[in-house]
């Protein structure tokens, strides 16, 4: 695999030729002086929509780099089970840990969670930065479709308004040991290291939430996260 740039606005390709894709920012710093690119280089191209792009570069300037697209190629690199994510995410660093290790387990969607908990809640830059590790990991892993990262959301309005052919909710003394069930989906909430409260798990059950845990000991977070994301991760393989 060849060196992998993702576009932010959407490549229009054209099989009969003259397709341009155009590079700013940090991926043509990246280019020109991470990689010492050039004109006449061949790259990879995607821009999140499940395509890979050959280009080569045409022009470059201090802030950019325009690149003719050569071909498109459907490269599918998303597991079988569409996985979404509701997590009361830790503090600091373990945040970015987290995104990077979800989106090279090809979970669909993230969702921060607001719970009686909580004790982080990104928001603004916050969010901004995750997004971009998004792209980073999905450069490093060869994902063509970015994980969404949803605005800060009520644990209330998670349970009430995601659906998927599984939901489940992870409760660590409580509920059955968590299995792959065949599912095309599934939505998993993911509690803050206190804990979901007694009353959040019994407003889940009531809705039609499963309780299960991953393990016999009490996992943090993001080891809680990634478990559930490696579970289903491998299902239909």
């Amino acid at each position: 695999m060849s060196h992998r740039f993702y576009c932010d606005d959407p490549i229009l390709f054209d099989p009969a030729g003259g397709s341009a894709a155009r590079l700013c920012d940090s991926e043509a710093h990246h280019l020109l002086h991470v990689m010492r690119g050039g004109v006449g280089d061949h790259v990879t191209l995607f821009d999140g929509s499940g395509y890979e792009y050959e280009a080569e570069v045409l022009e470059t300037t201090r802030r950019d780099v325009t690149l003719a697209v050569l071909s498109r190629t459907e490269v599918n690199r998303e597991p079988p089970v569409v996985v979404t994510l509701g997590v009361a995410l830790p503090k600091g660093d373990r945040q970015k840990v987290l995104v990077d290790m979800l989106t090279q387990l090809g979970v669909a969607r993230l969702v921060p969670l607001a719970t009686e908990h909580s004790v982080a809640a990104p928001k603004g830059s916050g969010l901004d930065k995750l997004r971009r590790g998004v792209v980073e990991a999905s450069k490093q892993c060869g994902r063509n479709r970015l994980m969404a990262i949803d605005e800060p959301m009520a644990f209330r309005e998670f349970l009430a308004t995601t659906h998927a052919n599984r939901r489940l909710i992870a409760h660590p003394t409580g509920g059955s040991q968590a299995t792959a069930s065949g599912a095309k989906s599934v939505a998993i909430a993911i509690g803050p290291e206190g804990g979901f409260s007694d009353v959040e798990v019994t407003e889940a059950e009531a809705a039609g939430w499963e309780s299960v845990s991953f393990g016999r000991s009490i996992l943090r977070i993001e080891t809680a996260a990634i478990a559930a994301a490696s579970l289903f991760q491998r299902e239909g393989r």
